[in-house]
């Protein structure tokens, strides 16, 4: 049977959520979206993405501190960020710590598509 990579969404911003989930879809992908870091983080009924795209400015917890969180306890698979409010310490930080992709929101979905085959790509490599 052929494996459909699953892709999680973490993002606070419903809109961003859904647009991205249809894009994902429309990639031939799965989609789970996630209102919140620490919602990602009490899913323990699906097993880790294949790939996560995760907002930066989240309230509760950030889409850095939510890396943190994965690499402390073991959980790697390929992270891409976004964010509206880009700075070169967040950048460094989560490129530095293992993440695929820091793109600026609004992303185009083709600089999207491409980030994200390039890390399922890595994935399986």
């Amino acid at each position: 049977m052929h494996h459909i990579p699953t892709v999680a969404i973490v993002d606070d911003d419903d809109g961003v959520r859904n647009s991205l989930a249809s894009l994902i879809r429309s990639l031939g992908y799965e989609a789970r979206s996630y209102g919140s870091a620490p919602e990602f983080l009490a899913d323990c009924e699906t097993g880790d993405p294949d790939c996560m795209i995760s907002d930066i400015q989240m309230p509760e917890m950030t889409g850095d501190q939510l890396q943190a969180e994965l690499i402390a306890t073991g959980r790697s698979f390929p992270m891409i960020f976004m964010t509206a409010f880009p700075t070169a310490a967040t950048r460094e930080r989560v490129m530095a710590a293992g993440a695929c992709a820091f793109l600026d929101k609004p992303a185009e979905p083709d600089t999207i598509a491409h980030h994200l085959a390039a890390a399922l790509a890595h994935r399986r490599g």
